[in-house]
């Protein structure tokens, strides 16, 4: 029930953000298609903790302000590479580890990595993520693990 309720409120205040227009008219539309859709996702069974992972709400904004700040980083790392020439370029792929306890852990880990520029993750088997680096340095970071303990600590 409260994946439901999670549901409903995330329609409805997606519904006011992009209305603008707050009537009785409207509201009445938002409420009529908010609890359509609420228990037509409930009919469907497709409304639980895979579908709508709740215990994200608080851990996930301060993980996407650091994979923005790496992702920053990156670029500007990898423009210099671009410019740098052929020699500054050593592609490779490495395999990583990837620690996280469930499937939505390691989804957001490989993501992560293919966010990142220099980085595309090739392949998700088991634990095992194989990893096409660009250069030398952006397989390094990869490999301090500091990513993979970042996405564990969100998905706890």
């Amino acid at each position: 029930m409260r994946y439901v309720l999670a549901l409903s409120t995330l329609l409805s205040v997606f519904w006011l953000i992009n209305s603008g227009h707050y009537t009785p008219l409207m509201l009445f539309f938002m409420v009529v298609s908010v609890v359509f859709v609420a228990m037509l996702c409930r009919r469907l069974d497709v409304v639980d903790g895979e579908s709508q992972p709740l215990n994200l709400t608080f851990s996930i904004p301060g993980y996407w302000l650091w994979l923005i700040k790496e992702v920053v980083v990156s670029n500007i790392a990898v423009a210099a590479n671009v410019w740098g020439g052929a020699e500054t370029i050593s592609p490779r792929l490495i395999k990583v580890t990837a620690h996280q306890k469930t499937d939505l852990g390691k989804v957001i880990f490989a993501n992560s990595i293919t966010l990142t520029p220099g980085t595309v993750s090739v392949d998700l088997e088991g634990d095992q993520i194989t990893v096409h680096a660009l250069t030398r340095d952006s397989a390094a970071g990869l490999q301090t693990g500091e990513m993979d303990r970042r996405v564990c600590l969100v998905e706890r």
